[in-house]
């Protein structure tokens, strides 16, 4: 009898492992345009918006039913890696290599105004990301080993570039930022601590407060390192991804879990995404979504443990700032939706 009993509980916990991954399917949207999608910014469950190769920004206002795409008159062969939108007709996105462009729309992206230029030599942007009362920043590669950073607090109208002005952040030689999804930075609510970087390439390190933290993932190659930060609902708590994007089957060292104390406190989960993964985000306190070049992870415990629900291939994913929805982005111009 014992033993029957304990076969039933082992074949209970398998079915309900098995259901539980069983709800989570991801539902292509679009795939009509032969661009790479980096940038993806979730307004709320309705608004959508994308950015990317080919000078290609697209928008939904029905929750991804359509999508209006526009190629920016004047950027056609500029690559858009990051986008940060505020409402429907509201948007900023960032152009890497030089020179930095920093483009911005109010008519939902009929029209686009330059609003900060950089034509320094060897100038990249990467990522960028708002707190909710306008305040912002832009990162970018090391600019003779100083971070390079512009800020706004203004929603993106005007920009306020500090590479010059302030040496005390110094990279490493091969540290530096991933233009993989515009998520390496994290904006918080807190004045004293506005954003959280990570950095990758042969070394791999965490800015908080001012101060660099080691991260304990795959480095010493220029593909390895943390591609993404992402901060839960709850501010106390952070979660890193990253691992080699040239070998993206490889799930060693791929994410950091992060306690946000005075001084951060870093985990490991006991079983990690599956492989390499560009961006992560928090769907609430405990589940998150992870995705890379080969496949999507979700996790229902905080990230202490990884389920592999997908072997498609995105760059990006982001859950709704205001409302439940979470899509995705990647290759190929593909864009989809996690339904759960």
């Amino acid at each position: 009898m014992r033993r029957i009993t304990l076969l039933f509980l082992i074949a209970f916990s398998l079915f309900s492992v098995n259901s539980h991954a069983q709800q989570y399917t991801i539902q292509i949207l679009d795939s009509t345009h032969a661009i790479s999608i980096r940038g993806l910014s979730v307004v709320d469950n309705n608004t959508i918006w994308v950015s990317g190769s080919k000078g290609s920004v697209a928008k939904s206002t029905n929750g991804g039913t359509n999508f209006e795409w526009y190629t920016v008159k004047g950027y056609e062969q500029r690559d858009f890696r990051d986008i940060a939108a505020f409402d429907s007709n509201n948007a900023v996105i960032i152009a890497v290599a030089e020179p930095a462009i920093i483009l911005r729309t109010k008519d939902g992206g009929q029209t686009w105004k330059k609003v900060f230029e950089d034509t320094t030599k060897g100038m990249f942007l990467d990522a960028m990301d708002f707190n909710n009362k306008g305040y912002g920043v832009v990162i970018g590669d090391p600019i003779n080993n100083n971070l390079f950073k512009a800020f706004t607090v203004d929603y993106g109208n005007s920009w306020i570039s500090l590479h010059m002005v302030d040496p005390g952040m110094q990279l490493k030689d091969g540290e530096a930022f991933f233009a993989s999804s515009g998520t390496n930075v994290v904006a918080t609510n807190n004045k004293n601590n506005p954003f959280i970087y990570t950095t990758g390439g042969k070394t791999s390190r965490l800015i908080y407060k001012d101060a660099f933290y080691n991260l304990n993932l795959l480095s010493n190659k220029e593909s390895t390192g943390a591609n993404s930060i992402a901060l839960a609902p709850d501010g106390k708590n952070a979660i890193v991804v990253g691992g080699d994007f040239a070998d993206d089957k490889n799930a060693e060292q791929n994410c950091i879990l992060v306690q946000l104390n005075k001084q951060p406190v870093f985990t490991v989960p006991e079983t990690g995404p599956h492989g390499y993964r560009s961006c992560v985000a928090y769907i609430n306190n405990k589940q998150l979504i992870s995705c890379g070049t080969s496949g999507v992870d979700i996790s229902a415990d905080g990230g202490k443990n990884w389920q592999l629900i997908s072997g498609h291939s995105f760059h990006v994913c982001q859950k709704a700032k205001n409302g439940n929805a979470v899509f995705l982005a990647g290759a190929n111009g593909v864009i989809a939706r996690l339904q759960y």
